[in-house]
């Protein structure tokens, strides 16, 4: 079943509510590989950078708390990779499994192909079943797998990556 939320561009005015929904991934998992805390003005510093670069960064309300968020971000520096993105996504825990990340992909996805962008890459710590359902149901692909690229909680995590290629406008 879907949730009825309202997706719209993120503003640096949403940075504490964010805050919010990815600390908890921070502290508590291995899904984010920061170890610290982020501060509502480092995610305002995020948002702007995303921004800037002309890259979306859409939150998802529901009953006017933000439930959830997704943006992109430049693959790489060189230039030959200006059509390829990464991309991201967390929700608050509420609402995990409701078809809320769903809906932020799709748009988001929707903006990267209007945008020209033909290659979107979503890097997945392991395990993690939820996250590669949502991407495979997406029509992501696996394509590489980096075993023991990071170090939390006390043990080596590895990392998949999952690609789709979209047909740019």
């Amino acid at each position: 079943m879907t949730v009825p939320v309202s997706i719209r561009p993120a503003s640096t005015d949403d940075a504490a509510q964010i805050t919010a929904i990815y600390n908890p991934y921070v502290l508590e998992t291995t899904i984010s590989f920061e170890e610290q805390p982020v501060s509502a003005s480092e995610m305002v510093s995020r948002i702007l950078a995303v921004q800037a670069e002309g890259l979306p960064w859409l939150v998802a309300e529901q009953g006017g708390q933000i439930v959830g968020y997704a943006y992109a971000t430049p693959w790489r520096g060189r230039t030959a990779y200006r059509h390829s993105v990464e991309t991201t996504v967390y929700l608050t825990r509420t609402v995990c499994g409701q078809g809320v990340g769903r809906r932020l992909y799709e748009q988001l996805l929707a903006t990267l192909s209007a945008g020209g962008k033909r290659a979107v890459i979503g890097g997945i710590a392991l395990p993690n079943a939820a996250s590669i359902a949502l991407h495979e149901g997406l029509g992501f692909k696996p394509v590489a797998r980096f075993e023991q690229v990071g170090y939390k909680a006390g043990r080596w995590v590895d990392v998949g990556y999952w690609q789709l290629l979209l047909d740019a406008a």
